[in-house]
């Protein structure tokens, strides 16, 4: 039995069959629902507002001076501060000094070196973790905390005093090594020394942030695709290699970005270490800049470096956003 269709059902409808049957659409409601995808820029709008309110001006203030030249006593001259437009002369004379370039190197070097030994033992941290008892989980969990909580200030003190040349516990442990005369040894008195001190200060305090972001990390690898490799015969080093870095990947991106812009503008551990008054081998960009602007009251050159060095950190925000955002659209 064949069904009976109405020709004008299935026939292409035209202008001129306007009168025909149609589809009611449905009636308005009166009130209409914010486009979804302007809702994210919405809640991020408070806290731009309030970053470019807190940046801005101190920005440009920093644009301001790299652009001028201003004498120590023309600026505080009775009859108001002398200024002189000098252009990109700043740029010129910081960019044409070599002390400049080797506390560029100075600064690479070392944020290498630190970036490279924090993530690398954050990583075997968090292995480590993930591998021992529950107990043990909370008991490195609390002491990684605590560790975190020391301020900045109060453990470069505590190192300053485990070094010190007279009285440092350090030197006092060493010298019970038989044949080894570390009396009034000074860790500061070749460069490598120096700067080794100062990686050990500053591993000590980014290693628990970046092991428990790790371990969270691997948390998220599935039981199932570790338990599958090894029954498939991968040994630790493939398994770690081709399953759990390749989960862990997005998380070590953030974290390695995050200990170059924290290790590239350090500045209080060194500070407090050389007693305020660092030596021109423990300089780095932030201490340069410092010296520059204060020690030396020459502003100018100081904002000039700040903005040169705000620049390249920018490079690296940019990175850090782009990978941020990569991983918002993977999820």
């Amino acid at each position: 039995m064949q069904s009976q269709l109405d020709p004008s059902v299935i026939a292409p409808r035209g202008p001129a069959d306007a009168a025909g049957p149609t589809v009611a659409s449905p009636a308005p409601t009166g009130r209409r629902r914010p486009r979804r995808d302007l809702l994210p820029y919405f809640l991020m709008a408070p806290a731009v507002i309030i970053v470019l309110g807190l940046m801005a001006y101190p920005l440009y203030r920093l644009v301001v001076l790299s652009l001028q030249r201003t004498s120590l006593a023309g600026r505080f001259s009775v009859a108001g501060p002398t200024v002189k437009f000098v252009g990109f002369a700043n740029f010129e004379q910081v960019l044409g000094d070599g002390v400049y370039w080797q506390v560029i190197l100075h600064t690479v070097l070392f944020t290498a070196v630190a970036v490279v030994l924090s993530m690398g033992i954050s990583l075997s941290v968090a292995l480590l973790m993930r591998r021992v008892s529950g107990w043990v989980r909370i008991v490195m969990t609390v002491a990684l905390v605590f560790v975190w909580a020391i301020p900045a200030i109060v453990a470069t003190q505590v190192f300053e005093w485990l070094i010190d040349s007279d009285f440092g516990v350090v030197n006092y442990m060493i010298g019970k090594v038989p044949g080894v005369n570390f009396d009034h040894h000074s860790w500061f008195s070749t460069p490598l020394q120096g700067w080794s001190v100062i990686t050990v200060l500053v591993l000590w305090g980014a290693i628990p942030f970046l092991a428990l972001t790790l371990y969270a990390g691997l948390t998220q690898v599935p039981p199932e695709l570790v338990e599958a490799a090894t029954l498939d015969g991968a040994g630790p080093w493939q398994v770690l290699r081709n399953v759990i870095l390749p989960v862990l990947r997005p998380v070590l991106i953030i974290t390695t970005t995050l200990s170059v812009i924290w290790d590239f503008g350090l500045f209080n551990q060194i500070f407090v270490l050389r007693n305020t008054q660092p030596e021109q081998a423990y300089w780095n960009v932030a201490i340069y800049a410092y010296e520059k602007a204060f020690a030396q009251s020459n502003y100018n050159a100081g904002a000039t470096i700040t903005l040169v060095t705000t620049v390249l950190m920018i490079g690296v925000m940019v990175f850090y956003i782009r990978q941020m955002i990569r991983i918002g659209e993977a999820d």
